[in-house]
């Protein structure tokens, strides 16, 4: 990918809020990976919540749609899946309407509210939200760390962020580096000794499974809904 002059900027999911311009919210463990493998399975568009309420509340105005999610980490009596990659493979969602609930991921979409362009990215959607970014040469971009809390640095998210600013910067950077921060992060431990069925350690190869899709995930503010639609990069001119 051929260097471009940007501005890089992080921010969490406590100041994602002022965050302006093009914004991209990462989380790579797992929502945003998630998300990637279910328009991978044929989903038309994931409807982002950050109440599980809202989602209910979705549902019944959407009652083809499926509910996917957690909170911290664990599933939610009454969804559909829980978040993870690996409930998603083998689907088939043509077509379908999704609603995704996360304590992390969506909390960092419906916060940056003056973002645009606002973006949505893990490891398997990178290389595409990179091309996207630079076909459409903002000036700064900002990137949300979903997974850096006072008790947890959001190293597999950082590390998202380093891996597209790499590629934007011109470099080829070796994918195997990005992939071992993310295995020896604390949220991948943490989950991984839990040893619970809502985390199989499937995910974590699904999750770190580096530019396996071609499209980027762009949110939209429509009505009252914040719409995730995949989008092919070179369509932007």
């Amino acid at each position: 990918m051929p260097p471009s002059s940007f501005t890089f900027q992080r921010a969490t999911l406590e100041t994602c809020a002022q965050a302006t311009g093009a914004v991209v919210v990462i989380d790579v463990l797992r929502a945003f990976s998630t998300a990637a493998y279910a328009f991978a399975a044929g989903a038309e568009r994931i409807l982002l919540v950050g109440e599980v309420e809202e989602a209910f509340t979705l549902k019944q105005r959407f009652p083809g749609a499926l509910i996917i999610g957690e909170v911290n980490g664990f599933s939610v009596p009454g969804f559909d899946f829980c978040n993870s990659p690996t409930q998603i493979v083998g689907r088939d969602l043509h077509g379908r309407t999704l609603i995704q609930r996360t304590t992390a991921g969506t909390q960092g979409i419906v916060r940056s509210r003056q973002a645009q362009p606002l973006l949505a990215t893990a490891f398997c959607t990178a290389h595409a939200t990179a091309e996207y970014l630079r076909r459409l040469s903002p000036t700064t971009i900002t990137f949300v760390i979903t997974g850096q809390r006072a008790e947890d640095g959001g190293e597999e998210d950082a590390a998202c962020a380093d891996y597209i600013e790499a590629l934007l910067s011109g470099q080829n950077p070796a994918p195997e580096p990005f992939i071992q921060r993310v295995r020896e992060s604390s949220t991948a431990r943490k989950f991984l000794a839990l040893g619970s069925p809502d985390f199989p350690p499937s995910d974590l190869d699904y999750c770190t499974a580096i530019d396996r899709f071609n499209f980027a995930m762009v949110a939209t503010r429509t009505g009252d809904l914040w719409v995730l639609q995949a989008v092919d990069p070179h369509q932007i001119t």
